[in-house]
C-alpha cells in the first residue's frame, strides 16, 4: 500500500515568532517550505528555509520545484519597518504575486492574516465590529494604507477564485513572548506614553492562541473574512499598569504636540501613524471565528499580563 502524500504548505513571514509557531504545530504532520522577505531562518534540517522577494522571478520556481496544496501567508511587513514605498512593493505587489502563482499552480487553500488596524480608529467606532464594517485606515494614514490594500487584493481573489478556498483573519493585538510590534514593546517597556485623557478599551490574544487560530483556520477550508479575538477587553491605561509600567502623560492637543514630546523622547515605540489607536477604542467581534471553527483562547489577560510584569526591558 503506497504511503499517502504529506500536505505541502509555503509559509511566508518565517522570520516572525507567530510564523513559527504556526511552523511547530504543523511540521510533524505536513511538508513545510519556509520563505520571508526580510532574513533567512534556520527552522531544522526537514524544513528548506529561503529569503525571497516575492516580486522576483525566483520565487516561481519554488512552487514548481514543492508543488504546494496551501499557502499561509504572514509575510506582512509592518507599518513600523521599511520605507512606505518598499512596504508596498512587499505587502502589496508582493501579495498579489503570491495569489497569481497560487491560482496558477492549483494551490487549493490559502489563509491571509491581515489586521484588526484595517478598521481605522475613530471617535464613532461601534462598540463592537463585525467583518462586514468598512475599511477606514487607509482615509486616515498614509502608513496604513499598504495594509488596506493587501487586504482588499485577498478579497478580490477571494471571490474571483474561490478555488483558492482563501480565509483572511483580521486579528486584534497579538502579544506574548518573542512578539516584536508596537503594543508588545509598549507593555514590556518600563515607562510607556499615554495621551492625557484618552484611554480606550483593547483587546489582547497570546501569540499561542493566534497560531492556534490559524492552524484551524487552514484545517477547515472555509472561505471568507473573520477577526480573531477574545470575548474581553480592557482599558490600554490600566493594561500598562497591571504590566507594571510607568505611564508617561503626554497632551493630545494640537496633535503636533505629541509627536515632538515623543521625538524628544525617542519613543519609536509609539509611532504617529497609530495615535488613533491610543485615543479611540476599536473593539472586534470575534464570535463569527468563534462559531465557524471552534476556537477557544486558552491564555487569559491575567496570564498575558504576568508575562511583560516579569519581563521588562527599556523602550
Amino acid at each position: 500500500m503506497t504511503e499517502q502524500r504529506r500536505p505541502h504548505i509555503l509559509i511566508t513571514g518565517a522570520a516572525g515568532a507567530l510564523a513559527q509557531q504556526v511552523i511547530e504545530q504543523l511540521r510533524d504532520t505536513c511538508d513545510l517550505v519556509a520563505v520571508d522577505f526580510r532574513e533567512q531562518v534556520y527552522l531544522g534540517d526537514d524544513i528548506p528555509s529561503y529569503c525571497i522577494d516575492f516580486n522576483k522571478r525566483v520565487f516561481e520556481d519554488l512552487f514548481r520545484r514543492y508543488q504546494f496544496d496551501g499557502v499561509i501567508h504572514m509575510g506582512r511587513i509592518m507599518s513600523s519597518q521599511l520605507t512606505r514605498m518598499r512596504r508596498y512593493n512587499a505587502n502589496v505587489l508582493g501579495t498579489q504575486k503570491l495569489l497569481d502563482l497560487s491560482h496558477k499552480y492549483g494551490i487549493k487553500r490559502v489563509v491571509v492574516l491581515s489586521t484588526f488596524h484595517v478598521y481605522g480608529a475613530v471617535a464613532y467606532n461601534p462598540a463592537l465590529i463585525d467583518e462586514s464594517a468598512p475599511l477606514k485606515s487607509a482615509g486616515l494614514s498614509a502608513d496604513l494604507i499598504d495594509s488596506v490594500e493587501l487586504e482588499n487584493l485577498a478579497n478580490i481573489y477571494l471571490w474571483r477564485y474561490p478555488e483558492l478556498n482563501i480565509t483572511i483573519l483580521r486579528p486584534c493585538n497579538i502579544v506574548g513572548p518573542g512578539v516584536r510590534n508596537t503594543i508588545s514593546t509598549l507593555l514590556a517597556s518600563e515607562r510607556a506614553p499615554v495621551l492625557a485623557g484618552f484611554s480606550p478599551m483593547m483587546q489582547f490574544i497570546h501569540i499561542d492562541d493566534m497560531a492556534d487560530a490559524i492552524v484551524l483556520a487552514y484545517k477547515k477550508p472555509t472561505r471568507g473574512v473573520y477577526n480573531v479575538a477574545p470575548q474581553d477587553w480592557v482599558a490600554y491605561q490600566h493594561a500598562l499598569k497591571l504590566c507594571g509600567c510607568k505611564r508617561i502623560q503626554v497632551p493630545s492637543i494640537p496633535p503636533m504636540i505629541p509627536k515632538m514630546i515623543l521625538g524628544t523622547l525617542k519613543l519609536k515605540s509609539f509611532p504617529s501613524y497609530l495615535m488613533a489607536f491610543f485615543k479611540y477604542p476599536v473593539v472586534i467581534d470575534g464570535r463569527a471565528f468563534v462559531n465557524e471553527f471552534g476556537f477557544e483562547p486558552k491564555r487569559p489577560l491575567k496570564e498575558i499580563f504576568r508575562f511583560y510584569r516579569e519581563n521588562k526591558r527599556p523602550v
